[in-house]
């Protein structure tokens, strides 16, 4: 093993994204003359960012200090630990490690950004190390919902730390390659300075079951089953998808692949060796017709209820392809996210609806966690022994539990951290700090738009959402201030305009009314911005009163110079454009 001195070099660990959260993932390690990031992830946005398409964290501080930059390390492929690395490539272009089917899954994902050809992937086995400067970054087999997942441990001038990345304990995994237990303990014992482990089943009690009991509960099913049968869960998940078709082989039936993500995902791990079949077993979704429902099994997007994916569209009979009918069984093979239960809720009672038999996680055995839980986190603690402690990758009270197990099993309360985004973990030499805090936060994704969209247009979103808007537009007479038109009154979400024309009509006199006090208070003829305000407050506050609500009230004043319109009393009715 490559051996790091000890000295008086400084050690600096930052989370910029999945601390107190879930998703977003990264984690950066710095020296004085170094740095490099672990994972690269996005979130899913929360249902007070509407119109938002995923977060990514904000890589203010380390596009400032990207000449100290050496490398991204990444511990698996799932798209909290790896979706944000085009928009962090399109700032700084890094070498990026990991392992094969890691670093397949990122290529298929810069394909969409063009970004395959100016990329520097690193294709790194377990039990192997690369050096980057003041780092030597050694790759541990883990297990987790997803192939090749890794552990990392990091040789630091300070001491050792271990970043377990995503992992469970599964001692009779689908590849036939368990957690490398033994080469935690060894780390053990020649001595941890950190440990950074994954928090997210720290709540529940006992052990991750193995994935092979999902293939035993699908075995049971298939062989029930008499006619389609579809099965929704991750795209991610390559060992369930593998038992899937396994278990379809075992019953003579025929695979068909839907939902893009799905097709990507599975086209990456049969061209990396990750996944396998026998000739035959894949059939095209256009020949889906050619077989009985019998001889049919369609693995499919949609576990979360995702609007638009397969399943979803398939329960509200908008897919293309695919119909739900009487004797189709569904089997949603994943656990919800927390937030999508309604989502998922609806999708089940649309299948039921359509005739579908549907069975999920509280009804049988088709799913389990790819997260440890609380007995595999103290197997970790008690072997890696380390001197102090970071819970990662959780909500705050799921930090607080996994420390409150590493506190029960002897490690002292002051040598825990529990941390937020940006706020620095600093080793130097015998002292500790956790004062510092650095830019960090959450930038947010609006279709081809990267961070454009900040607090106060999701306010304004939101107030549009919640409220509804009330436009009112006039036109002036630019040179006297004299009312050509209007007002027009426009409701988008208040009310309807043909059943409150009452209302409406009173809307408008109020404008007026505003208009001609903010003329009598201003000695400028052309205070616009005093005319605007005095007709938004006015409007708002007789709404209010009447209706005990707050649409958005949005006056639109035109300027019109009656000696060059065609008419001095045209009127304008926006109602169609608005």
């Amino acid at each position: 093993m490559t051996q790091i001195t000890k000295n008086n070099k400084k050690l600096r660990i930052i989370p910029l994204g999945g601390i107190r959260e879930i998703g977003k993932n990264l984690t950066v390690f710095e020296t004085d003359n170094d740095m490099i990031l672990v994972d690269c992830g996005v979130a899913f946005p929360e249902d007070d960012m509407p119109g938002i398409d995923a977060v990514i964290p904000d890589f203010t501080y380390v596009i400032e200090r990207k000449d100290k930059l050496r490398a991204i390390v990444l511990t698996h492929g799932h798209e909290d630990h790896i979706g944000a690395l085009p928009y962090f490539l399109k700032e700084i272009n890094v070498p990026i490690y990991g392992t094969k089917l890691t670093l397949a899954l990122v290529e298929k994902k810069l394909e969409d950004f063009n970004l395959v050809a100016s990329a520097n992937l690193q294709v790194v086995k377990h039990s192997e190390m690369i050096m980057k400067g003041d780092f030597c970054i050694e790759f541990i087999r883990t297990n987790h919902s997803i192939a090749d997942a890794s552990a990392l441990a990091i040789y630091t001038p300070c001491g050792a730390v271990i970043h377990t990345g995503d992992f469970k304990v599964d001692y009779t995994p689908i590849d036939g390659a368990p957690i490398d237990l033994m080469r935690f303990a060894e780390l053990g014992e020649k001595g941890v300075l950190l440990l950074m482990a994954d928090s997210t089943n720290a709540e529940r009690k006992g052990f991750t079951m193995s994935e092979k009991t999902v293939g035993a509960t699908f075995d049971d099913i298939f062989s029930k089953t008499k006619g389609r049968l579809i099965v929704a869960t991750f795209s991610s998940n390559v060992h369930r998808v593998q038992q899937i078709i396994d278990t379809a082989e075992k019953f003579n039936r025929k695979c068909v692949i839907c939902g893009r993500s799905m097709v990507n995902v599975i086209d990456v791990a049969l061209q990396t060796g990750y996944m396998r079949h026998t000739e035959n077993t894949l059939i095209d979704i256009e020949d889906i017709d050619k077989y009985p429902p019998e001889e049919l099994v369609v693995i499919t997007t949609g576990s979360q209820g995702e609007p638009m994916s397969a399943l979803t569209r398939m329960a509200v009979a908008t897919h293309k392809q695919i119909d739900i009918v009487p004797g189709d069984t569904v089997i949603i093979s994943a656990s919800p996210i927390p937030g999508n239960e309604k989502p998922i809720n609806k999708m089940i009672d649309e299948l039921f609806k359509r005739g579908a038999n549907v069975i999920y996680k509280s009804l049988a055995e088709v799913h389990v966690s790819g997260h440890a839980c609380e007995e595999e986190l103290k197997l970790i603690q008690a072997i890696v022994k380390p001197k102090y402690f970071m819970p990662v990758h959780g909500e705050f009270r799921m930090l607080t539990r996994h420390k409150g197990i590493a506190v029960r099993m002897g490690m002292p309360e002051e040598n825990v951290f529990i941390m937020d985004n940006g706020r620095v973990l600093e080793f130097d030499g015998d002292e500790i700090h956790t004062d510092e805090i650095v830019t960090a936060g959450n930038v947010l994704i609006d279709g081809l738009s990267v961070g454009d969209v900040g607090n106060i247009v999701l306010r304004d979103r939101r107030h549009l959402a919640e409220d509804g808007l009330i436009v009112a537009v006039m036109s002036i007479n630019s040179a006297t201030g004299e009312v050509l038109s209007g007002p027009d009154i426009i409701s988008r979400g208040f009310v309807y305009m043909r059943e409150s024309e009452e209302m409406i009509a009173h809307i408008k006199e109020v404008a007026l009314e505003a208009l001609n006090r903010s003329d009598s208070l201003s000695f400028r003829k052309h205070d616009w911005s005093l005319k605007k305000t005095g007709i938004r407050d006015a409007i708002h506050n007789y709404v209010y009163e009447q209706t005990k609500r707050n649409p958005m009230v949005l006056p639109i004043i035109m300027e019109i110079d009656p000696s060059l319109a065609p008419t001095q009393n045209s009127n304008f009715d926006l109602s169609d454009d608005i």
